[in-house]
């Protein structure tokens, strides 16, 4: 009993030097001067989005570490901030970080529409054509999961059920400013 309550506590000090290192050694950056994570070799931090509708958020990379969140939307967009091992340390649209296991993410490309935008009633318009000028194709809440097909310049063209058309950049959460994304 007491080499089982030895070994847990070592386990937790490995634990929390672990996020300790991996935060040092990933440190978080601005998406203009990103770095190969240490596990993966892909930028971080970089945007991906989660695979499953229940997803705990846990306060460090295990298992045993308490789950401070669990979302529960598939395809919402986190932006990966850090690695460490089988763990990602991730943020969300309000700010909240914390650590997911890799595998419940995904490298799909989605974004929420506005998600800072408080305003009742307030609606955005996805547009047919990459311009201020164009047709409307639909009217968009703020805070609805888009699927980015792609970004060049200001504008990205995404799809929500089954309706293309094209958003500002600047109104999404889940691509950075001026990013390209084919």
């Amino acid at each position: 009993m007491e080499i089982e309550r030895m070994v847990a506590a070592r386990r937790s000090v490995l634990a929390g030097l672990a996020l300790l290192a991996a935060m040092m050694a990933a440190p978080i950056a601005r998406a203009q001067d990103m770095q190969a994570g240490p596990v993966t070799g892909l930028p971080v931090p970089r945007y991906v989005s989660l695979k499953t509708d229940r997803v705990n958020l846990r306060e460090g990379p295990s298992k045993e570490h308490r789950t401070r969140w669990v979302y529960q939307r598939a395809g919402l967009p986190v932006e990966i901030v850090a690695e460490f091992e089988t763990w990602r340390r991730v943020r969300d649209a309000d700010g909240s970080e914390g650590w997911v296991l890799h595998s419940l993410l995904s490298g799909r490309r989605t974004a929420l529409v506005a998600p800072w935008s408080k305003a009742k009633g307030e609606t955005l318009s996805l547009l047919r054509e990459a311009g201020e000028g164009s047709a409307v194709v639909a009217r968009l809440e703020p805070g609805v999961i888009a699927n980015v097909a792609s970004c060049a310049g200001s504008w990205c063209r995404v799809s929500i059920g089954g309706t293309e058309g094209y958003l500002r950049q600047d109104r999404l959460w889940g691509v950075y400013p001026n990013e390209k994304v084919d």
